[in-house]
């Protein structure tokens, strides 16, 4: 294939319109094909990390293996690509800015006036090449808008780094929305040419353009962008919604786009794409049988907030052959109607006391009735307060939702208390724990030796395990020196289950986690 080469996914005309799961297809597409892929997302957010982002309005934070609090596309990357990301696979415009102020205060630059130009765009253009690594193509997608005041510098350093490795060496895809306007009935590409004439000023000439659209729009559309754009028409894709996101790299293969790649790489085969069809079958297809878990959540209002574990909810369903129907259940306003009209309960992860109560009542209802349930991370530490609630430590609590408890059976890491506010205080990324050979876990499992991804910074307190214990719990995993409580289960339920890790993270489409399989199979009467 002869030099690295370099893919860069652009957006305009709005946020979230697929440049996520198009940068992640163009590579599964290109993996199918036998290429090394290496993927990253420049972000040009202000922020050091996604840590602090509110997940209502940014969606969930994903945590790379290393411990990085990440744009919740890297969860895309590595469920598409099925690799592991790291720290270099996000860059985040605070990062890159904090570095250069503390590089200046240390003197590094000699008394040099420190501009965006040229040291920030250096700056990222170091960050692609240290992600890209030592892979054939390198897959980089530039967060937010072009034309965003924030978005310029990326814009510049991608600019700059085509004639730096080569144009021929890079390939830009702009991703681009066009609207549908009811009163008129016709597709308006005005909003499109804007943004790519945005594009064009700022010095990049697209190669490929993804027309995103609600529904499927009309070839005239790929005329008049092609006509407007300088694109050829080959260069230009239709792409309206699918009825699942893991149609799209099947949707690249057995379109136009994937001469293009393959032209741009060298690869002429065809890629293997048989595993996505299976994927596709099994999503959209009816199943008589279908299975409904109740997710007792407070960000109901945004399902990008839990994605991770949506999907790890629907591979499981997928590799059971039965369907899947995911119930909100309002964490706040939750009652024992409501978990007793799903055949599961699912309490994900989370901070803060709001809606703490109704989590707490889903764990002791799941508890008590031997519905199946799984908690991740808070779902966890939730089951803890209810069966020590169960025990008779009515005030059991955690001292993050109530710091004045006689009986926090949960309570803040040693080192951590005050900095409850910060970032960067958390157990983050992969950790070992050792599981209780024939408990449900290492059953579940299959190994008592496991690593899952961690984002928390409260803990079991284990001086109140004899009254967990008492109220129908027991510990099935620890941290290898036993310090830590990782994994606790009912053994009179049937599937009773929680860890204080994150195993939505590790979940594949072609690969689900054990965890959610075993909840899909509890619901299905096959767990003994």
């Amino acid at each position: 294939m002869g030099k690295q080469k370099y893919i860069f996914v652009t957006g305009g005309v709005l946020s979230g319109v697929g440049k996520g799961i198009t940068a992640a297809s163009i590579g599964t597409v290109l993996r199918a094909k036998g290429a090394t892929v290496s993927i990253q997302k420049c972000d040009p957010y202000l922020n050091v990390d996604a840590g602090l982002l509110n997940p209502r309005e940014h969606g969930e934070c994903f945590v790379t293996k290393d411990g990085a609090e990440t744009d919740l596309d890297l969860g895309h990357y590595e469920r598409f690509l099925d690799i592991e990301m790291t720290q270099k696979n996000a860059t985040l415009s605070g990062r890159l800015l904090s570095q250069l102020i503390a590089d200046e205060r240390a003197g590094k630059f000699c008394g040099k006036t420190v501009q965006l130009v040229p040291h920030l765009t250096q700056a990222i253009q170091r960050s692609i090449i240290e992600a890209a690594g030592d892979s054939g193509i390198h897959i980089v997608e530039i967060g937010g808008t072009v034309g965003d005041y924030e978005s310029l510098s990326y814009i510049e350093a991608i600019r700059l780094f085509s004639q730096i490795v080569g144009r021929a060496n890079c390939l830009f895809v702009h991703v681009v929305y066009v609207p549908f306007i009811g009163t008129s009935k016709e597709f308006k590409t005005k909003p499109a040419q804007n943004a790519l004439n945005d594009l064009r000023g700022f010095g990049i000439v697209p190669d490929v353009i993804i027309v995103r659209t609600d529904k499927p729009a009309p070839a005239e559309v790929v005329d008049k962008i092609s006509l407007f754009s300088g694109v050829p028409k080959c260069g230009v894709l239709l792409m309206p919604n699918a009825d699942t996101v893991y149609r799209v790299p099947l949707i690249i293969a057995r379109s136009g786009l994937n001469r293009l790649l393959s032209d741009f790489t060298g690869l002429q085969n065809e890629p293997d794409l048989s595993a996505w069809d299976k994927i596709v079958k099994h999503q959209t297809s009816r199943s008589k049988k279908v299975v409904k878990v109740g997710m007792v959540a407070k960000y109901i209002d945004n399902e990008d907030t839990y994605i991770s574990v949506i999907e790890a909810l629907k591979s499981a369903a997928w590799h059971e052959n039965v369907g899947i129907d995911i119930t909100w259940i309002n964490a706040e306003t939750a009652d024992k109607k409501d978990f007793k009209n799903v055949d599961a309960i699912l309490v994900p992860g989370g901070f803060g006391s709001r809606g703490i109560e109704g989590k707490i009542a889903a764990a002791r209802y799941a508890l008590d009735h031997d519905k199946p349930y799984l908690g991740l991370c808070l779902g966890l530490q939730v089951a803890v307060i209810a069966a020590a609630r169960k025990a008779g430590l009515d005030d059991a609590n955690s001292a993050e939702f109530n710091p004045e408890t006689k009986n926090d059976v949960v309570y803040i890491m040693d080192g951590q208390a005050g900095k409850e506010s910060t970032g960067g205080t958390l157990r983050l990324g992969d950790y070992p724990a050792k599981l209780v050979k024939g408990s449900l876990a290492a059953k579940v499992y299959h190994s008592v030796d496991i690593v899952e991804r961690h984002r928390h910074r409260y803990e079991v307190n284990q001086k109140f395990l004899p009254q967990i214990i008492k109220g129908g719990l027991s510990v099935s995993g620890t941290s290898p020196d036993d310090k830590l409580v990782e994994f606790v289960e009912a053994p009179k339920n049937k599937y009773f289950i929680a860890t204080q890790a994150h195993p939505e993270f590790q979940s594949r489409p072609t690969r689900p986690h054990p965890l959610f399989v075993g909840l899909i199979k509890a619901c299905l009467y096959k767990v003994k």
